[in-house]
């Protein structure tokens, strides 16, 4: 890495927020070495997604680290925005995970507005069920290999490889579940954005 300090804009998953244990895992594993960021996700996607683009071009990010609903979003607008992105355990069927869910519901990690409570219903999957048919419209040869996945061989939630391959040429295994725990952050995910970095960098 050169001597300007990297960016990282990490993208948790549905049920999650930036204080998650995979996000507190990447911000102590890169201390001193690059600067990364964790907000927490407005739960509907298209706020969503504007609001990771008004902060990507606030904080213009070398890297997208995304983990399963986070993810979903990293994958459609690392082509669009222009940055590279890793996808950890990414999950391409939102409104299947949301269908099964509908009702009241609690994050699991703190989230910094306090509201830890939020309803799932159709109004929400139809929102995402919008954007999922859209999800691979702006994949281009060109990120190809700029889009890595990296999928726990435990995950019982998502098993979308077979999906990212169609797509995208590196995929990466890692012997945990669908959310990584904080060792197993700092012995995959890690290593892979430092390559990600350097490679794109």
């Amino acid at each position: 890495m050169d001597k300007k300090m990297k960016k990282i804009l990490f993208l948790h998953g549905f049920y999650a927020s930036g204080q998650c244990v995979p996000a507190m895992a990447l911000r102590e594993s890169f201390e001193g070495r690059a600067e990364v960021l964790t907000p927490d996700l407005p739960m509907h996607p298209r706020e969503a997604i504007d609001f990771i683009c008004e902060l990507i071009d606030r904080e213009k990010p070398d890297l997208l680290v995304g983990n399963s609903c986070g993810a979903f979003y990293a994958q459609m607008l690392a082509p669009i925005v222009g940055i590279p992105a890793l996808l950890g355990n990414p999950h391409f069927q939102m409104t299947e995970f949301l269908k099964q869910r509908i009702g009241e519901h609690r994050y699991k990690s703190p989230r910094k507005d306090g509201k830890q409570d939020f309803t799932i219903n159709e109004a929400l999957i139809e929102e995402f069920a919008e954007l999922e048919t859209a999800q691979f419209n702006y994949c281009n040869p060109y990120y190809k290999d700029r889009i890595w996945g990296l999928f726990g061989e435990q995950d019982t939630l998502a098993h979308f490889e077979p999906l990212f391959l169609e797509h995208y040429n590196l995929s990466f295994h890692f012997p945990g579940g669908h959310t990584p725990t904080a060792e197993e952050v700092r012995d995959w995910y890690v290593p892979l954005v430092e390559k990600l970095l350097m490679k794109m960098g």
